[in-house]
């Protein structure tokens, strides 16, 4: 199974960036989006299915805003729209497909970067969250994570690590909790297969060259239960890709 987890910065701008050219040369088997900011009755639907997606939507309850989706060619066996937090489900942050054995959930984290009202919020999003999927792995065994976590797990994941250190996205206790996501049993598939530096997800517009000279984060995830471990293949970033201020990443797995 070949997949892709990918934050838009909005759907419909995407597709005007060329979102469709780029889905029809086939980059994976089931295409995670993050930040949609649009419902399915803002696109053209047809335009999706020709070619050969299923679609699952779950926008947020306010207008272009948040929201995640999932497009596979396989259809899943289930899917669950959130996880039955209010705020969070108010958001369109979660949602979830089962495919045979195999759990896919996609998610968009929150960010703090607005204030400290949204930081206390995320990281209460961040503790409820992580009792959610480990009741989930009581009969889920075998767990895929994937979408914008908004957070820079190591230093090596961010260009400047000192000078961020007081940043939402890379302050100690979302670091932490980071850390202690992974250590409860899930495995950071990029540094899988990756250990050296320089590889970045996300590049803020605020500064347009930033990206050009590859000063960035690496905040969106494939993260498996290590259950997956012996399932993996490769892993990669796709900064080359541009339809959004993300890029996407991908993750492939043998799951026969």
């Amino acid at each position: 199974m070949r997949l892709i987890s990918y934050n838009l910065n909005g759907i419909r701008a995407a597709i005007k960036k060329g979102l469709l050219d780029w889905l029809a040369t086939d980059p994976a088997d089931v295409i995670c989006f993050q930040e949609i900011k649009a419902t399915e009755k803002d696109v053209d639907l047809k335009a999706i299915e020709s070619l050969g997606f299923h679609a699952y939507w779950f926008p947020a309850e306010k207008k272009g805003y948040s929201g995640v989706a999932i497009f596979s060619k396989q259809k899943p066996d289930a899917v669950f729209y959130g996880n039955g937090n209010m705020q969070s489900d108010f958001e369109g942050r979660i949602i979830r497909t089962d495919f045979g054995k195999t759990t896919l959930i996609n998610a968009y984290f929150p960010s703090g970067t607005s204030g400290d009202e949204r930081q206390t919020y995320k990281y209460k999003w961040l503790d409820d969250f992580f009792e959610y999927i480990n009741d989930l792995r009581k009969e889920r065994a075998n767990i895929i994570l994937c979408g914008d976590y908004n957070i820079a797990n190591k230093a090596i994941d961010i260009h400047n690590p000192v000078g961020n250190k007081n940043s939402s996205g890379f302050l100690p206790d979302e670091r932490a909790w980071m850390d202690k996501f992974l250590e409860s049993g899930f495995i950071d598939t990029f540094r899988h297969f990756h250990k050296e530096p320089h590889h970045y997800t996300w590049w803020s517009q605020r500064f347009p060259s930033v990206r050009l000279e590859n000063k960035g984060w690496r905040i969106d995830y494939f993260s498996v239960t290590e259950s997956l471990q012996n399932n993996l293949k490769s892993a990669a970033i796709y900064p080359d890709v541009k339809h959004s201020d993300h890029c996407p990443i991908y993750l492939e797995l043998d799951l026969k």
